[in-house]
Order: C-alpha cells, then structure tokens, then sequence
C-alpha cells in the first residue's frame, strides 16, 4: 500500500459538556462511535472537508472550524501489513444551539455523549484524547 496519507477532517461540537459522536458504519473505526467526518475531496482544504462532512453526517450546518489537533493514523493488517493511513486534521466547530443532529451518509447511529459515557464506548483513542483535553481545560 502507498505510504504517503490520505487528507481527512473531523468535527468536534460540544453542548453542555456533551460531544457529538456517531456510530462509524465504514472502516476504518467501523462499529466505533466517533466524531463526524471523513476523507477530504479532491481541492478541499482540511477545514472545508470537515465541515461538508459533519453537515453529511448530522445534518447539521457547522460552522467556525479551529484546528485543535492533527493525527497521523495508520491501520495495519495481522500480518503487518498497512491497510489505510490517513493524515487527520480534528476542527472545534459551532453551530446553532437548537440544530438537530440526524444519522446520515455513513453513521448509524448519532448522539450527545459525556466525557464519563465516552470513556465506557468503543472509540478511537483520538476521540477519548480530544475529549479529555477539552474537558481538562
């Protein structure tokens, strides 16, 4: 496999003290609850890839994106093999406080989780890390 990443974004919304996470129905983290997003389309600029993928992914039109962390996340198969690698930029977003949240595109299932439910839920330990960072600050 290519070694050199795909660009892809993510989106974190907080309200509250919850965070906005969906249930990943794709590889890779699929069956893992995690923030919106995706890969980024050709000419997208990290920021712009995470906001059409939130909007996708929750029917909500975010808004503001702040890189708060970047991820360099690489899959491997048993054998060692590198299945996927990905160059992942992680946005705090706004967005309209009476905005409803709707599973679409590849999540299976959406809702508002607290840092203490996130740390019991299937995540990727890049979710649990940003959440704990905003939650500590």
């Amino acid at each position: 496999m290519n070694s050199i990443p795909r660009p892809a974004s993510s989106a974190i919304l907080e309200r509250d003290g919850r965070f906005l996470l969906v249930l990943r129905s794709n590889p890779p983290s699929a069956d893992m609850y995690a923030f919106p997003g995706g890969r980024a389309e050709a000419g997208e600029t990290p920021a712009e890839a995470a906001l059409r993928e939130f909007e996708e992914e929750t029917g909500i039109g975010a808004r503001n994106p702040r890189l708060f962390e970047t991820y360099d996340l690489r899959s491997h198969a048993a054998d060692g093999t590198l299945t996927s690698h990905f160059l992942l930029s992680v946005f705090l977003v706004d967005a309209d406080k009476d905005a409803v949240a709707v599973a679409a595109d590849d999540a299976a299932e959406i809702g508002w989780y607290s840092l203490e439910e996130i740390r019991t839920m299937p995540v990727p330990a890049s979710v649990l890390e940003c959440v704990e960072r905003i939650a500590a600050a």
